[in-house]
């Protein structure tokens, strides 16, 4: 039997609202010592069953599994993946041979919080973001193999880094499923493009995936323009700019390894004629320096500039600082894509402070698109903090 959480009375209703949180100061009582990351019930002041899930010392005590009674066990890590899978084919990702890369499981967004799941070709990356997704790790991997069989044959667990500080696990990143003939990286195909990804090294699991419909509208726009791609990472961006026919591409990240492999990436890429060239410098300081007018499209993708509320009001700043001055120095007539990725800068946040660079530049400015995240990052109509991603590509004259 399971621990359980008895809630203060009245505070059942966010759960009645299918919201997959539960914040310490809900909690009442414990019944059973529940230990971090075990499956709890959750019950209301009157002992009325409500829920199932992760528990987990912090703000955030419990993650929510299932609103109804049932075992958290084999058959419902498959179910659960299972369904991901088939969201995944409907979006005619899994098994598309020109975008081989996609999100598998995104978190609440697919009903498992605390869990991502991302696929490259034959292998998954997996990431726990609770101390309840990590202690599952091995029979989460035993669903991805009974779902894909031959075709997965490398589960790479990439935790280290994101179970919680206060878990007091020994997590270290680990293959739990590895043909050894299969180095630490591999190359995706994505909208019949060539991307590295490295599982081991690379950022988050390896690869962006949620920029890939951003990077598509950006080829639309590439056409016979000088592009300036600030953050570039390992070159997304600048690989759509130049097979969408840019005139030129600039490539800026203060990582000299990112660079190594956006060099790899435009060289896979060749049938890119224009010339690109690559900067490793600081992207403030890069814009700073940089002549004026001298590029007519640009984009802006930052790392998270916030990650935690404390951060907001620095982060914003940061926003209208790299903005105005990318305002100020693009030509006229030129457009921009920008994008804020941290989760505590909502869409209306980070708006205003693109309000504010624009103001301060002084120039004419236009929006033509509002971005978000792709398809197989899905946002939990009953989780609305899952819109972490936001963009605008927007007409500066």
């Amino acid at each position: 039997m399971p621990a359980i959480i008895y809630l203060k009375k009245g505070r059942e209703e966010a759960l009645a609202r299918f919201h997959p949180w539960i914040f310490s100061g809900a909690i009442a009582s414990a019944e059973g010592a529940p230990r971090e990351g075990e499956v709890v019930e959750v019950r209301s002041a009157a002992g009325d069953f409500l829920a199932l899930g992760h528990c987990q010392p912090g703000s955030i005590a419990v993650r929510i599994l299932a609103f109804e009674p049932c075992r958290i066990d084999a058959a419902f890590w498959f179910d659960a993946l299972q369904r991901a899978f088939r969201v995944r084919q409907a979006l005619r990702l899994a098994g598309n041979p020109h975008t081989t890369a996609y999100r598998l499981v995104h978190g609440e967004g697919d009903f498992l919080p605390g869990l991502v799941i991302d696929i490259y070709g034959a292998v998954a990356v997996m990431q726990a973001h609770s101390a309840g997704m990590f202690l599952a790790r091995k029979e989460i991997a035993a669903a991805l193999q009974e779902i894909y069989g031959a075709a997965l044959p490398c589960i790479y667990d990439k935790s280290a880094a994101t179970v919680p500080f206060k878990a007091g696990l020994e997590a270290q990143d680990e293959y739990i499923l590895k043909n050894t003939a299969m180095p630490g990286e591999t190359v995706i195909r994505e909208n019949g493009h060539s991307f590295i990804v490295n599982w081991e090294a690379g950022q988050k699991t390896g690869f962006f995936l949620d920029q890939r419909d951003n990077r598509q509208l950006l080829a639309q726009y590439a056409k016979g323009r000088n592009v300036l791609n600030l953050f570039c990472y390992t070159g997304g961006f600048s690989v759509y700019a130049l097979r969408g026919g840019a005139a030129a591409v600039h490539s800026v990240d203060s990582s000299s390894a990112a660079m190594d492999v956006t060099l790899r990436n435009v060289g896979l890429n060749s049938a890119a004629a224009a010339p690109h060239q690559a900067f490793t410098a600081d992207a403030f300081e890069f814009l700073r320096r940089s002549d004026g007018h001298a590029y007519d499209l640009m984009v802006i993708d930052p790392p998270a500039f916030a990650k935690h509320a404390g951060a907001l009001k620095n982060a914003l700043q940061a926003y209208r600082r790299l903005n105005a001055a990318a305002f100020s120095k693009i030509a006229p007539g030129g457009v921009v894509f920008t994008f804020s990725c941290s989760q505590v800068v909502d869409k209306t946040a980070f708006r205003n402070a693109i309000f504010s660079a624009a103001a301060i530049s002084k120039r004419r400015v236009r929006i033509l698109h509002q971005l978000t995240q792709p398809a197989d990052h899905p946002v939990n109509i009953y989780h609305p903090e899952g819109e972490y991603l936001k963009g605008l590509v927007l007409l500066v004259e």
